[in-house]
This record gives C-alpha cells, structure tokens and sequence, in this order.
C-alpha cells in the first residue's frame, strides 16, 4: 500500500515512520511512503503557502494553489491516490474505517495548518477524516494516527495476523485485560485462570473481561455490540455484580 502525505512540515513523519512496525512493515515492502512538501508547489521567491482570509478574521489560510499543484505532481509521478483532508469538520476515525482503507492500493493525506485550506480544496478531496474533537496545530499528527490504524490492518503488517483480530474496537468491545510474568508483583496476582491451562476457560474468562471492560468504562460501544447467546449470559451477570 501506498501513503503518500501532503504537509508543510515533512520533518515531523521522519522519526515516527522509521520506528516499530511501520519500519518493519516498509522494510518488508508491504507499505512504502511518500512524503511531500506543500512549499515545494509555490511559484513566488518566498514560497508562500498562506494568506490572510478574505473577509477578515484572525490568523491565515492556506493557499489552494501549492496544495492543486501538489496533488497534480502526485497523480503524474506516484498514481491517482484516494486523497484524504484531515479536518476537524470530517467523520470521527474508527476502526471499520481503518479496515476500509486498509484495502486501498493507494492513499494520499492532506495536511491543513493555521486556519485551514482553502475550502475550494473540498473539490479534489474524496473523503474528511478527524480523529477527535479537540484542537490541534495541524494535521499532521492525525495523519500519523491514521497511518499507523490502517497500517496495522493490512496483511503482513503485524507479525502475527492474530493481532489485528483480537484487539479492541474489532466487534465493538474493548480488549480483555492482559498480563504477564511474573506472577505476583507487590501483593497483586495474575488471575489464575491465566495460569491454569485450560484454553476454553481462559476463552471465557477473556470473553467476560472483555465486556465487563467496555459496560464499566466505554457503554456507548454496547450500543453497536450484537452479542450472541453467550454474551447475553454474560452481560447479565456482569450487572448482577456492579453495585447499584
């Protein structure tokens, strides 16, 4: 899969595209990055990007005709990507979002700064991602976000494809808790079914957990959640235990 990402500042992606799995996964081929200065695109001696808005207000825009001109470069010399504006204004990223474009050949994310772009950019963008509502100095950071979540869906990525499966948000649950050695550690004990052997009541011990997790602390996910025979079980003792 191809990122390619549009920015005005290509040195924030250089450490963390060179670290962990996203290193592992472009080493491997199985991703492959470029990473492209918006500046590069501007006609006059300064290499302006920005202007004051029209109409007034505080701060300044960016400038549509670098960002076009980028985007031109992009689909002669890489492929028509699927272009992605990171935005406070776009549908929040969740994980069936990240699976979606996972199966992308071929993503370009556009980085706005200051007050934004241009909203004549809206004309060449296919889709408006953010990644939560609080305010941040550009989008770049969210562009990392969703590198690293569609990343991690795509084959090959994770050493073990397992991973991907079991982790939170996949069905709607958060992950079940997760230990390891050693066993007790100041007076605190891993629960002994981890210990135990026996794979099917680890299965449902994990199961429980899973969900006793996400009624205590995200209960807005279990409005998604279609839980099957069992988890209705569940569920139901998991409340039986909460304290009223």
């Amino acid at each position: 899969m191809i990122f390619t990402v549009l920015t005005l500042f290509p040195n924030i992606f250089k450490s963390p595209l060179q670290e962990s799995i996203i290193k592992k996964a472009t080493d491997k081929g199985s991703i492959s990055f470029h990473i492209i200065n918006i500046r590069n695109f501007a006609e006059d001696i300064h290499k302006t990007c920005d202007d004051a808005p029209y109409g007034g207000g505080q701060g300044m825009v960016m400038k549509i005709e670098p960002v076009c001109k980028a985007m031109e470069y992009v689909e002669k010399e890489i492929g028509k990507p699927r272009y992605i504006l990171l935005t406070p204004h776009g549908r929040i990223l969740n994980q069936d979002m990240a699976i979606r474009l996972s199966k992308v050949s071929h993503v370009c994310l556009l980085c706005g700064r200051y007050e934004g772009i241009d909203e004549r950019v809206l004309n060449f963008i296919d889709e408006e991602i953010s990644v939560g509502d609080y305010i941040l100095s550009g989008g770049e950071v969210p562009a990392l976000i969703l590198i690293d979540a569609i990343a991690r869906c795509i084959p090959g990525v994770l050493g073990n494809e397992k991973s991907s499966i079991d982790e939170s948000f996949n069905e709607s649950l958060l992950e079940y808790p997760q230990y390891t050695r050693p066993d007790v550690f100041m007076g605190m004990e891993v629960p002994s079914v981890l210990l135990s052997g026996n794979h099917e009541e680890i299965r449902k011990w994990r199961r429980k957990e899973s969900v006793r997790k996400t009624i205590l602390k995200r209960p807005d996910l279990m409005n998604n959640f279609e839980p099957t025979e069992e988890d209705k079980k569940i569920i139901r003792e998991i409340m039986e235990e909460i304290p009223e």
